[in-house]
C-alpha cells in the first residue's frame, strides 16, 4: 500500500494526475494511509516503553524483595552478636570468678602452709625442750646416792668390776636449746670465739639431732678461722660435711671448707669444694658466692 501511495502521490502532475489528487476519496485514502503508516512505529515505540517499564517494576519488587531479606539478615546477625557478646561476658565472668576463687583458695593455702611451718618450728623447739628434761631428769638419776646420815653409797663386792656412774653431760635442767643456742650465738658475734666454740660444742654435745646442729657445727669451724687457726677450721668443716650431709648449713660448709683451702695455697681442692656447694645450693647465698670463686679461679 505504501508503493501504491508513493506511486499515486509521484505521478506526472498531468490534468489527470491533478483532478485525481483532488479526488475526495483519494486523499481522504492517502491521509489514512499517512496516519496508519506513522501510527506504527509508534505502537511498537509504545509497546517497547511498557516492556521496559514492566521489567523495571520487576526488578524494583526484586530489589525492595532483597532489602526486606537483607534487613531480616541484619536483624538475624544483630540477634546472633548480642548472643554471643551475652555468652561471651558469661564465660568471661565466669573466669574472673574461677581466677578469684584460684587466688583465694591460693591465699587461704599459703596462710595454712605458714601455719602448718610455724606449728612445726613450734613442735621441734618443744621436742627439743623435752629432750633437754629427758637428759636432765637421766642425769639427776644417774647421780650417786647417799644415805640420810650422809655415809656412801655401799662399794660393789670384791671382784665385781665398778660400774661408771659418771653421768653423760647434759644441758642445765630448764635450759632450753634455743637457749643454749642463743647464747653461744652471743658470744660468737661478740668475737668472744673460744666462749662461743665451747657453747656450740655444748649444744651438739646436747642435742645431736637438731636442725641446727649443723649450724652450730659451721660456726664452730667459721670461729676457728676467726681466731686464726686454719687447721682446725677445717676440721670443723670436714666434721659438719661428714655427720649432716642432709643440714641446712652443708652448702655453707663446704663454701668456707674451699675458703680454707684458699687460703692454704690448694685451689684444685678448693675448686672441688665450692663445685659441691654450687651444686647443692646454685640459688642459695652459699652457692652464688661459690660459683663467683669458681669464676675467679677460671681466670
Amino acid at each position: 500500500m505504501t508503493a501504491y501511495m508513493r506511486s499515486t502521490i509521484d505521478q506526472p502532475r498531468t490534468p489527470e494526475g491533478a483532478k485525481l489528487r483532488r479526488h475526495p476519496s483519494v486523499r481522504l485514502f492517502v491521509a489514512a494511509a499517512l496516519i496508519v503508516t506513522c501510527a506504527a512505529p509508534a505502537f511498537a515505540a509504545n509497546k517497547e516503553h511498557q516492556q521496559l517499564a514492566a521489567d523495571i517494576r520487576m526488578l524494583q519488587e526484586q530489589a525492595q524483595l532483597l532489602q526486606n531479606m537483607l534487613g531480616s539478615l541484619n536483624e538475624t546477625l544483630k540477634a546472633v552478636n548480642t548472643r554471643i557478646d551475652d555468652q561471651t561476658n558469661a564465660v568471661r565472668k565466669a573466669f574472673a570468678d574461677q581466677k578469684l576463687l584460684i587466688d583465694n583458695l591460693s591465699s587461704d593455702l599459703r596462710v595454712v602452709r605458714e601455719k602448718v611451718d610455724d606449728n612445726n618450728v613450734r613442735i621441734a623447739s618443744l621436742t627439743q625442750e623435752l629432750d633437754a628434761l629427758r637428759q636432765a631428769m637421766q642425769q639427776m638419776a644417774a647421780r650417786p646416792t647417799t644415805s640420810d646420815s650422809g655415809a656412801a653409797a655401799i662399794p660393789p663386792p670384791p671382784g665385781t668390776a665398778a660400774v661408771d656412774t659418771t653421768p653423760t653431760q647434759a644441758p642445765p635442767v630448764g635450759l632450753s636449746p634455743k637457749a643454749l643456742y642463743d647464747t653461744a650465738w652471743t658470744d660468737y658475734t661478740a668475737g668472744q670465739w673460744d666462749l662461743a666454740i665451747q657453747g656450740f660444742e655444748a649444744y651438739i654435745r646436747s642435742f645431736p639431732k637438731s636442725e641446727q646442729a649443723c649450724d652450730a657445727q659451721v660456726n664452730i669451724g667459721k670461729a676457728y678461722d676467726y681466731a686464726g687457726n686454719k687447721a682446725k677450721a677445717l676440721e670443723a668443716f670436714d666434721k659438719a660435711i661428714r655427720d649432716y650431709p642432709s643440714g641446712k648449713g652443708l652448702p655453707d660448709a663446704y663454701y668456707q671448707k674451699g675458703l680454707i683451702l684458699l687460703d692454704m695455697k690448694q685451689p684444685d681442692r678448693a675448686r672441688e669444694s665450692f663445685e659441691a656447694a654450687a651444686k647443692i645450693d646454685p640459688e642459695g647465698s652459699a652457692g652464688r658466692m661459690a660459683k663467683q670463686k669458681l669464676a675467679q679461679l677460671q681466670k
